[in-house]
């Protein structure tokens, strides 16, 4: 399938591992408002993620209306996200958390939310930072489900911790224009540097008519956000039910696939920001430097080889006149600075000349 390999070999070739800072975890955030989509995201992005890193990936429903995360999986236990907040002092291992999780056949981990929105209410923001503090020493990457409105307590929490921003919205012109006043807002607000690094998804959770201009949606997203991505209608994940890659078409797992790299595009910024990558764009060394004691041309314990000697096996001491092994450039390197995007305080459509 065209596009699907390049995507998955980003995917899989950057070490999320490395990234593991303090709070040692990667958040992505799906917002938008309601009906677009946005959990259905969640629930692909991260099944894509987990069957294609074999990482430990999770999901959390953070809407305190009634989210409906635990639909898309097969509920292995009734806990939520109140009850794993409730039970932090006690976790201390990933199988003390895995008790609160139900995983998909992808690999996908999710914690589901109450169902009555009067309890849900109560999981606000600092809950949010206590549980993620936690999680976060066990997944590498969590993908955060985040409610419609962007004034509720969690939210705050939510935007705090983000890495990276995820928007969806429907192929519509009031779809777009809702993302786009999203936008507007998270920019206005402190996060103006987050919707610039901000994937929008144009998810197809129904049939789009003819009239509808998808390319024009494209472009307007494209000079506000690093990345777009279109993902076409789907029967599979239009039902609302547990989602499986496999019974989804090939162009959605495609579309899906894309976003996954786009995701993995930005961990190379999250790693130069940490100092995992030099100011040249080089990977730092990662070997000690020799010891005193030891002389060039003398063989060295392995690991501590002299400087401008190359490294080998026990026994592999350079002989008088033989010429080190030639040294390999490093491969890759961090990413030109992110594009300069117009300025944010405009929605969509725009206006008319």
């Amino acid at each position: 399938m065209r596009g699907v390999g390049g995507a998955v070999r980003v995917v899989e070739v950057l070490d999320v591992d490395a990234l593991l800072d303090d709070r040692g975890t990667e958040i992505i955030v799906c917002c938008g408002s309601g009906g677009v989509g946005k959990t259905t995201t969640t629930t692909a992005l991260g099944s894509t993620l987990a069957s294609e890193r074999q990482d430990k990936i999770l999901a959390i429903d953070a809407n305190p209306d009634a989210g409906t995360l635990g639909r898309r999986v097969r509920r292995e236990t009734g806990a939520t996200i109140r009850d794993l907040v409730q039970a932090i002092p006690h976790l201390n291992s990933y199988m003390d958390i895995r008790r609160f999780t139900s995983q998909a056949p992808s690999g996908l981990e999710i914690i589901a939310n109450d169902v009555d929105p009067a309890v849900s209410t109560t999981f606000n923001d600092e809950d949010y930072r206590r549980a993620i503090d936690v999680l976060g020493k066990q997944y590498p990457i969590i993908l955060t489900d985040s409610g419609t409105g962007l004034l509720y307590s969690a939210m705050r929490g939510v935007l705090d911790l983000a890495d990276q921003l995820i928007i969806v919205s429907t192929p519509s012109v009031d779809g777009a224009s809702s993302a786009s006043t999203t936008l507007d807002w998270l920019s206005a607000h402190g996060y103006a540097e987050l919707v610039q690094r901000s994937i929008t998804v144009i998810s197809g959770v129904r049939e789009t008519g003819k009239m509808i201009k998808i390319d024009d949606i494209v472009s307007h997203f494209q000079t506000r956000c690093r990345g777009v991505v279109v993902v076409p209608f789907d029967e599979h994940l239009a039902a609302g039910a547990e989602v499986d890659l496999d019974m989804m078409r090939p162009r959605t797992r495609e579309s899906y696939f894309n976003l996954s790299a786009l995701i993995a595009e930005d961990f190379v910024r999250a790693q130069q920001q940490q100092g995992l990558w030099t100011p040249n764009g080089n990977p730092p060394p990662q070997a000690a430097p020799p010891m005193p004691s030891q002389q060039y041309g003398q063989q060295a314990p392995y690991g501590q080889q002299p400087p401008g000697q190359p490294y080998g096996q026990p026994g592999d001491a350079q002989q008088p006149g033989q010429q080190p092994y030639p040294q390999q450039p490093p491969q890759g390197g961090p990413p030109a600075a992110w594009p300069q995007h117009p300025q944010d305080g405009y929605g969509w459509p725009p206006p008319q000349q």
